[in-house]
């Protein structure tokens, strides 16, 4: 059973940048692609971004692409969302989520779907005024 716990959400104004923070416990970090997702009020929970085992493939929505930049550190168990240039749009719960990933599609697949992630955060509040 993994645990995941985001940090660093915040109020920030349109244009400027947070870095969120996800520490994973309880399992062995390497084995598991990570995701971040984020939900706005009154809309369905989307895909942002995800990276895979060593941090060699990377995934982002168009929404974000080009702004926002996931990375990870094994030897710390967590995984980074940095966030620049952020607009009001950008305003939700981010949530950081785990897929076990042990075998060989490890090296080349990350999911975007919510669906192929088997552990949840509980979520860190981003906030963007315009």
């Amino acid at each position: 059973q993994v645990q995941l716990v985001e940090s660093g959400g915040g109020l920030v104004q349109a244009g400027g940048s947070l870095r969120l923070s996800c520490a994973a416990s309880g399992g062995t970090f390497s084995n598991y692609a990570m995701g971040w997702f984020r939900q706005a009020p009154g809309k369905e929970r989307e895909f942002v971004a995800a990276i895979n085992w060593s941090g060699s493939v990377t995934a982002y929505a168009d929404s974000v692409k080009g702004r926002f930049t996931i990375s990870r550190d094994n030897a710390k168990n967590t995984v980074y969302l940095q966030m620049s240039s952020l607009k009001p749009e950008d305003t939700a719960v981010y949530f950081c989520a785990a897929d076990y990933r042990p075998g060989t599609t490890r090296y080349w697949y990350i999911g975007q779907d919510r669906s192929e992630y088997d552990y949840w955060g509980q979520g860190t509040q981003v906030t963007v005024s315009s």
